[in-house]
């Protein structure tokens, strides 16, 4: 029933470092709490002579490039030609995509950042993922937490679907762009190739292929995406 929830309709685990984390996975949210241990034990496999290691399990690849003002915390690994810019503050339990892109004041914290995926200004993404050419507009951001702190439920047109965790942002499929200054609730799940437009609030499940004007009015995009 809820096929469309499933890791494999959201995401191309080939534009990921992290895919063998999905392996066995149904939901793309029962991986969040395995992050962290994923990147310690992958993080020793890496090849030094493309992975810089950089403190405790921070793992950067040569090509990438790392602004000094950047605070970095791992677990973390910055795959290669990716851009860490100014002031971006990572709190650790982060995979940064190859080509990704983690912008000005940033802030990413237990998260998968797909390839060449974008976050460039101003925003907040924590216990989300981000798929493979998604783009998050400046002062876009996942909300993670219930303002009730109970567990996050997913709200879709069959029902709701209980993730039993605490903590959950988004689950961003890939090609999607989210608006500037839009909001991701707890349990928000975007399907490939969906807008969100700016300032929206959105919670629960937004359909692959469709427009987020608002609340109650979504519609199918028709045309203007390119791969």
């Amino acid at each position: 029933m809820y096929s469309y929830l499933e890791a494999s309709s959201l995401l191309d685990f080939d534009q990921t470092i992290a895919k063998p984390l999905f392996d066995g996975v149904k939901y793309p949210w029962e991986v969040l709490p395995k992050i962290s241990d994923f990147i310690i034990a992958l993080g020793e496999t890496l090849d030094p002579n493309e992975y810089e290691k950089r403190g405790e399990n921070i793992w950067i690849a040569k090509s990438a490039k790392v602004y000094d003002s950047a605070y970095l915390t791992g677990p973390l690994i910055v795959c290669a030609n990716a851009e860490i810019r100014h002031c971006a503050f990572i709190r650790g339990s982060v995979i940064v995509g190859e080509g990704a892109v983690i912008g000005n004041s940033t802030e990413l914290k237990n998260s998968i950042i797909f390839n060449y995926a974008q976050v460039p200004h101003y925003n907040y993404v924590g216990d989300s993922i981000l798929g493979y050419r998604s783009h998050m507009g400046a002062g876009s951001i996942t909300s993670n937490l219930k303002s009730d702190k109970t567990l996050v439920t997913i709200i879709t047109d069959d029902g709701r679907v209980e993730t039993g965790l605490k903590k959950f942002g988004a689950m961003v499929g890939d090609y999607v762009e989210v608006g500037c200054g839009s909001v991701l609730n707890p349990g928000s799940v975007i399907g490939r190739k969906t807008s969100i437009y700016p300032l929206s609030m959105v919670r629960g499940y937004v359909h692959e292929g469709s427009i987020y004007k608002k609340k109650g009015e979504i519609v199918e995009r028709t045309h203007g995406f390119c791969e």
